[in-house]
C-alpha cells in the first residue's frame, strides 16, 4: 500500500491528539501564523492591595507545555497572515495621520497635507514596459558594442523590464552606494523643507520649530529595475505637533514649493574611495508632490493609506529585487534566485563591503537588500500613533488588557519557533480559511441593500 506524504501523517498525527481542540485554538488565535513562537512561562495578576491572586495562567497545561504566539513578520513572502495584520496597523496608522484618530484630531485633515514620490536617480537606461520601450532615431550603439535604442513594446511582467540596455555601462556602484545613503539622503531632505519653509516666511531657520512642525510617514518601494523610490505622506503642523494648529503662512502651496525646491537641491558626498572615487548623490528627476485636499479634487485619503499599507507588506523577494534573508558567503549570491541585474547589485555591495572605506555602510550585511538599509516605514514622532498603541489597543479590544490596580508577575521564555511539516499543513489550511471568511465578510459590506 502506497505511503502518505511525512506532511500527511504528522497532521494526522496531531490531529489525534488528546488536545487538538486546544492547539487548534492556539493556531486560530495567530491567525494561521506560517512561522509561530514558542514561549513557556506563567503570568500572573496579583490584587495591588490584597495581594489575592486574580487569575494565574501556565503553559504547563498547554499542548506540548508551550505558548504559540505570532511571528509578526511583516513580510508576505515569509508569513502572509502576520503581514495582513501589519498591512492594517500601518493602513490605520497612515490614516490617523490623513484624518484623526487613535488619538490624532480629526482637524489633521484640514491641514497642509502631501503625498510625496521621490526616486532614484538614473543609473543607466533600462528596459521599459508600455510604449515604444527606447526608440531613437539613429540605430547607434554604446562603447560595449549594445545598441543604445529598442524599439519593443513589452508588457509590465517581462523579465527584460528594468534590465539594463547594457550592463557594462551601468553604474552598478553608484546604484549600490545611492541604496546605502538613502535614507541619510530623506533626512537631509527633511530638514532642507525645514528650512525653505522658514526662508519664505521670513522666519529664522533655526527658530522654525518654535512655529510649525513637518511631520510625515514614508514607505520604500522596489521600482522594476531594484532602485527605491519613497512615498510620502506630509503634513504641516504647529510647534505642538497634531495637536496644535499651523501658523496662517503655511499654506500647501508654500509646502509644495519647498519640497519641489528641496528634492531638486539637496546633496549628499559619499567618502572617496580609490575604486570608485567621490560621488554626489541626488534625488532622481522625478518628483511627485500631490495636495491631499478636503475638498475632493486630490488623492482620496483612505487609497493613499492603503497604498502605503500595500507596500509595506513587500518583501525584497517579492518584487524580485532582492531577497528576505541576508546573504553570508559569495556562494549565496551565486545561488539565489534573481535576475542576473540584481545579482550584479548583490556581487557589487559584495565587492565594496570588502574595502575600508565603506566598513561603516556595512555592505556585505545589506547585500540581500541592494544595500538599502533604512526601515521600509518611518515616521515621525508626532505623525500619527506608533504600532504599539495599536497592538495595545487590540489587546484591550480582546480582553488582554492588564486590570488597573493589579500587579502583574511574568515568568516566560524562549522554546522555539516554527511549525512540523504536519501542523504547518493544518495552519496553512487555517489561514485560507480565515482570509476566505474575511473576504466574505467584505463582499457582504460592500453589497448594495
Amino acid at each position: 500500500m502506497r505511503q502518505l506524504p511525512e506532511a500527511d501523517r504528522d497532521a494526522i498525527r496531531i490531529a489525534q491528539d488528546a488536545q487538538f481542540p486546544r492547539w487548534l485554538e492556539q493556531i486560530t488565535a495567530t491567525g494561521g501564523c506560517a512561522h509561530p513562537v514558542h514561549l513557556s512561562g506563567s503570568t500572573t495578576t496579583l490584587d495591588g492591595t490584597t495581594g489575592e491572586i486574580l487569575h494565574h495562567y501556565d503553559t504547563r497545561t498547554e499542548p506540548g507545555e508551550r505558548l504559540l504566539v505570532r511571528c509578526r513578520n511583516r513580510r508576505a513572502t515569509v508569513c502572509a497572515p502576520c503581514s495582513r495584520l501589519h498591512a492594517g496597523d500601518t493602513y490605520h496608522l497612515v490614516r490617523a495621520g490623513l484624518l484623526g484618530g487613535k488619538s490624532i484630531p480629526a482637524t489633521v485633515r484640514n491641514r497642509p497635507r502631501l503625498f510625496v514620490t521621490l526616486t532614484a536617480p538614473s543609473f543607466g537606461p533600462v528596459h521599459r514596459a508600455g510604449e515604444m520601450c527606447r526608440p531613437r532615431r539613429d540605430s547607434g550603439t554604446c562603447e560595449h558594442g549594445r545598441s543604445v535604442s529598442c524599439g519593443a513594446v513589452h508588457i509590465p511582467d517581462a523579465p527584460v523590464v528594468g534590465q539594463p540596455l547594457c550592463a557594462d555601462c551601468y553604474d552598478y556602484p553608484g546604484h549600490v552606494l545611492w541604496h546605502a545613503h538613502a535614507a541619510k539622503l530623506w533626512d537631509r531632505f527633511v530638514i532642507d523643507v525645514r528650512r525653505r519653509l522658514a526662508s519664505s516666511a521670513g522666519i529664522v531657520q533655526s527658530r522654525f520649530s518654535q512655529y510649525a512642525r513637518l511631520s510625515f510617514a514614508r514607505v520604500a518601494e522596489y521600482q522594476n529595475r531594484a532602485a527605491v523610490h519613497v512615498h510620502a505622506v506630509v503634513r504641516l503642523d504647529g510647534p505642538a505637533g497634531s495637536d496644535d494648529e499651523p501658523p496662517a503662512w503655511a499654506t500647501t502651496d508654500r509646502l509644495v514649493e519647498a519640497v519641489r525646491a528641496s528634492a531638486q537641491r539637496v546633496l549628499l558626498c559619499t567618502p572617496y574611495s580609490p575604486a570608485v572615487g567621490e560621488l554626489a548623490l541626488r534625488w532622481g528627476a522625478q518628483i511627485d508632490a500631490r495636495p491631499l485636499c478636503d475638498d475632493g479634487e486630490g488623492p482620496d485619503d483612505d487609497a493613499v493609506a492603503a497604498y502605503v499599507a500595500k507596500y509595506v507588506t513587500k518583501g525584497a523577494s517579492e518584487t524580485g529585487a532582492g531577497t528576505d534573508h541576508p546573504l553570508t558567503t559569495w556562494a549565496d549570491i551565486e545561488s539565489a534566485p534573481v535576475s542576473e541585474h540584481v545579482r550584479t547589485l548583490m556581487r557589487t555591495c559584495w565587492r565594496l563591503g570588502g574595502l575600508p572605506e565603506y566598513e561603516s555602510l556595512r555592505l556585505r550585511a545589506w547585500a540581500h537588500t541592494l544595500g538599502y538599509r533604512g526601515h521600509i516605514l518611518t515616521k515621525s514622532r508626532a505623525y500619527s500613533t506608533t504600532y504599539a498603541a495599536l497592538r495595545a489597543e487590540r489587546a484591550h479590544h480582546m480582553g488582554h488588557a492588564d486590570m488597573p490596580d493589579a500587579v502583574i508577575e511574568r515568568h516566560w521564555r524562549y522554546i522555539d519557533s516554527g511549525h512540523t511539516l504536519g501542523a504547518a499543513l493544518l495552519a496553512a489550511g487555517i489561514a485560507e480559511d480565515i482570509a476566505t471568511n474575511r473576504e466574505i465578510a467584505r463582499e457582504e459590506r460592500e453589497a448594495p441593500l
